[in-house]
């Protein structure tokens, strides 16, 4: 009753491949992205600047009070028009990738706000005092002493996030984008075999979940005999 048909997979797989891409751009851009501002937020939210301190932390109570999906809708349906006047986008961007790109960056940075500022915070106090004392600015002991060992530390749990952005891509479907899942659903209806390429597309997120998953775990290891 479910078997899978192996030359339409066969032939469908240049679009798969197509909307794996997708998949991995977005994962991608969220990541990178994601921590690169999660951390200055980070930063912001153990600041002795209480103005930096309050805004770290409303922006974080603001993102993870807030469904994806509402968010990627929020981004497709209202703020096209400013994404394409701030960034200046040419007509043949695809808006729908852009906005899907912005709305996990956002949101991504305040998971990874609270990661880094965990890490930061687990770090003996003394760290802070020995970079002080020789002779480094605030920034810099952020930057050569501070931050380098949180993200050693909190490197699993950033790593594991990284695994749910990937799970949390097959969302983009709200607005019809071309992502992995979205490819495989719509090859599905097409050829009438929808509940065997769900099956196909979840084996898929397995597979690459599960090899994802046992290089955090050789990670763990490898940090726990340093």
């Amino acid at each position: 009753m479910f078997e899978m048909d192996w030359n339409t997979l066969a032939q469908s797989r240049g679009l798969l491949f197509e909307g794996m891409w997708v998949t991995l751009k977005i994962t991608l851009v969220a990541i990178l992205c994601g921590l690169a501002w999660g951390t200055v937020l980070a930063v912001c939210s153990i600041a002795r600047n209480k103005l930096l301190n309050v805004f770290a932390k409303a922006y974080v109570s603001l993102f993870r009070s807030i469904p994806l999906v509402m968010l990627l809708l929020w981004f497709f349906l209202i703020v096209p028009q400013f994404l394409k006047a701030v960034f200046d986008l040419s007509p043949s961007v695809d808006i729908r990738l852009v906005s899907a790109m912005v709305a996990f960056a956002l949101l991504e940075a305040a998971f990874f706000c609270e990661i880094m500022r965990a890490g930061i915070q687990s770090l003996p106090k003394g760290q802070f005092y020995a970079a002080r004392a020789l002779g480094m600015t605030p920034f810099q002991s952020m930057r050569f002493v501070i931050l380098p060992q949180a993200f050693k530390a909190m490197l699993p749990i950033l790593l594991t996030q990284c695994i749910v952005i990937f799970q949390d891509t097959s969302l983009v479907y709200v607005i019809a984008l071309g992502d992995f899942f979205r490819r495989a659903t719509s090859i599905g209806e097409r050829d009438g075999s929808l509940v065997q390429m769900l099956l196909f597309a979840g084996v898929v997120y397995w597979i690459i979940c599960s090899l994802l998953s046992m290089i955090v775990k050789l990670i763990q290891l490898r940090t726990a005999h340093d």
